[in-house]
């Protein structure tokens, strides 16, 4: 069964009546709170412990399982499953449940392009960044980034995966979330080093 990500409600009717083994998630919609929150409810409930929730991407091959805590899958797996080999789980998110990497805010003045056009950075981590922009970013947009790093700048593609309108003394600018698509983790790794607060 497949559902748009407008139908979270009936998605989640869904799987607690048949207990799915498998459920997928794009990996944008997981990163959304009412992905997370259609996530949380699936791990809270017990008589859905035997469900696997796999992160996807609809236009690449990533993949990832959403971990339980501790020991929680392997007791509430059947044998078959359990011997069944398993990609490697990403890092644990933080207190909030949402975070797949760590942030780093970043001094003032740190700018890349975000199709051709400046935005600031207010912070970074490995898998994408929150920005300050003049320029129009709404959720879901695909955008091609430019990250200055010496003498030749750094490109990737990435994607809005949220933006709020502001008008802060009269200037208005978006602020936005943007995931890192295939961004060259050394670049940024060096970006958040020396620029970090």
């Amino acid at each position: 069964m497949a559902f748009a990500d407008t139908e979270a409600l009936r998605a989640l009717d869904a799987i607690t009546r048949q207990r799915p083994g498998v459920v997928a998630l794009e990996r944008l919609f997981a990163a959304t709170s009412r992905g997370a929150a259609l996530i949380n409810r699936i791990k809270a409930d017990p008589s859905l412990s035997g469900c696997e929730i796999r992160i996807v991407a609809h236009d690449s091959e990533y993949a990832r399982v959403s971990p339980r805590r501790p020991g929680e899958a392997a007791a509430a797996a059947p044998a078959a499953v359990a011997e069944a080999p398993r990609p490697a789980a990403a890092a644990p998110l933080d207190q909030r449940g949402t975070r797949r990497a760590p942030r780093f805010k970043m001094v003032d003045g740190v700018d890349l392009q975000i199709d051709g056009n400046s935005a600031t950075i207010v912070d970074l981590s490995l898998v994408g960044a929150q920005v300050l922009s003049a320029t129009i970013l709404k959720p879901n947009q695909r955008v091609r980034i430019s990250l200055a790093d010496g003498p030749r700048p750094a490109r990737f593609s990435g994607a809005v995966a949220w933006a709020s309108f502001e008008i802060p003394k009269g200037a208005p600018r978006y602020r936005a979330g943007v995931e890192f698509f295939d961004a060259d983790q050394a670049v940024i790794t060096r970006l958040i080093e020396s620029k970090k607060r």
